[in-house]
């Protein structure tokens, strides 16, 4: 059995964590949609480049084992098996725990067209002929017009179609439910003080019959697919970097169909087509109990009205110690410091975190531990890193503050003794970092 653990199946897990603050019931409604949004957002992108890159494995015939002792083909399989029971899990909070908080906080998510009261139904069908109808483009599929590219992560409403004069011949249709009109459309409410919303596909839904004049809609569903992203770049043989960039971007939208969403009540028939159109195997196939992409749970968030739903909005505050007569940059180059506890700089594993901190100004961090990685990556950039675990209870913001690298911290007329840094690392930070302390070294400045 291998000691470690496959990165894919972590991130799995990773994004676990993030559906158990949405479960949370402590947190915030509206910060646990938030938190259901995030997961959905992080498994579009998962699947789009890992699981992408994991097949084009699979197609290269590449049969090594990860260090975790998984072939490409068995992580595919490990992953689709953890995927499918997240995503259950992801509807399952949707369903039994979000959407009854917030209809019992006066914000109803109509679910299903066939819900809609009768002046609800007036509205929506208003609505889709000024708004909707207009920006509409259906596409119908039969033996002169093949089926078409359906793009990347898009929304999508299929249909099955009978012509009204020839019976005996179904056809298929597409309609993209389209990016520019907003996805949550807010409905008359039959209930005082109570905001009804329901989903822009819904509101297609309900009206497709007259995309179709000359044919009855036998049935319609929504469904989703999300094609491999992954960029491949080869820098040395490209010209100009930045334009393969973008023209890997666009091939965004017409990589290979790795991943289909539809409702969970389709028409097997429905299915069966864009299972062979797409070329998309069982496994990749997600049968959703709900709105397909929860990322539109980002929209609900920021409705109005429900700010006490909300965490309590940080407003930052200027700095006591800052002189408004004077010159801003002048006192930011005087230097500040940094008191801060355990284990600081933990998550910034990039070099970017003790670049910005010397940028903003500030020339010495004291905490009780720092992150290991993030110590390495401040000495090489200059940055003054020292570890002491008796001033922070006893300094403010504001305090002045004095510190000597060989001897100790000054604050309040108290010292603080600290550490000697060994000579080399003092030679990196009066060098201004390691770059420069080799360049010194070597006699190059």
């Amino acid at each position: 059995m291998s000691k470690f653990y496959n990165r894919e199946l972590s991130w799995l897990g990773f994004n676990y964590r993030i559906l158990s603050e949405a479960k949370d019931k402590t947190i915030p409604l509206m910060e646990r949609l938030k938190f259901l949004s995030i997961t959905a957002s992080n498994l579009d992108e998962f699947i789009m480049i890992r699981v992408a890159s994991l097949k084009d494995m699979v197609h290269a015939k590449y049969t090594k084992k990860d260090i975790a002792g998984l072939t490409p083909k068995e992580q595919l399989t490990a992953i689709s098996q953890g995927t499918h029971e997240l995503v259950d899990a992801q509807y399952n909070t949707y369903n039994r725990s979000i959407l009854p908080s917030l209809k019992r906080q006066g914000l109803k998510i109509i679910t299903q067209y066939e819900n809609l009261t009768k002046e609800q139904a007036e509205y929506v069908d208003h609505f889709f002929r000024q708004e909707v109808y207009p920006v509409l483009t259906p596409m119908a599929v039969d033996s002169s017009r093949p089926f078409p590219l359906i793009r990347n992560k898009t929304l999508n409403i299929a249909a099955l179609l009978v012509d009204k004069k020839q019976k005996d011949t179904i056809d298929f249709a597409t309609v993209q439910v389209p990016s520019v009109l907003p996805r949550v459309v807010h409905v008359p409410s039959e209930t005082e003080g109570e905001t009804a919303v329901i989903l822009l596909e819904q509101v297609i839904e309900k009206n497709i019959q007259k995309l179709f004049l000359n044919y009855k809609v036998v049935s319609a569903s929504p469904y989703r697919v999300m094609r491999n992203a992954d960029l491949t770049i080869d820098e040395d043989e490209a010209a100009d970097l930045l334009i393969e960039i973008e023209k890997q971007i666009k091939k965004r939208q017409w990589g290979e169909a790795i991943h289909l969403e539809v409702e969970a009540g389709i028409d097997k028939r429905l299915l069966r087509i864009l299972k062979k159109e797409l070329r998309i195997s069982e496994e990749d196939i997600f049968r959703i109990n709900g709105p397909l992409d929860l990322t539109f749970l980002m929209k609900v968030y920021g409705m109005e009205g429900y700010d006490h739903l909300k965490d309590t909005p940080f407003h930052p505050q200027p700095p006591r110690n800052l002189d408004l007569n004077r010159d801003l940059f002048e006192q930011i180059r005087e230097g500040d410091i940094i008191v801060a506890g355990k284990n600081f700089g933990c998550g910034s594993s990039r070099e970017q975190a003790p670049e910005i901190i010397k940028a903003l100004g500030i020339r010495c961090v004291v905490a009780k531990s720092f992150a290991r990685i993030f110590f390495r990556n401040s000495i090489n950039n200059g940055l003054l890193l020292i570890e002491n675990d008796k001033l922070q209870s006893d300094v403010k913001e504001g305090d002045e503050i004095t510190v000597d690298i060989n001897e100790s911290i000054g604050c309040h007329g108290k010292q603080y003794p600290i550490t000697s840094l060994p000579q080399n690392l003092v030679d990196i930070l009066n060098a201004g970092g390691l770059v420069k302390a080799m360049q010194r070294r070597n006699g190059l400045i």
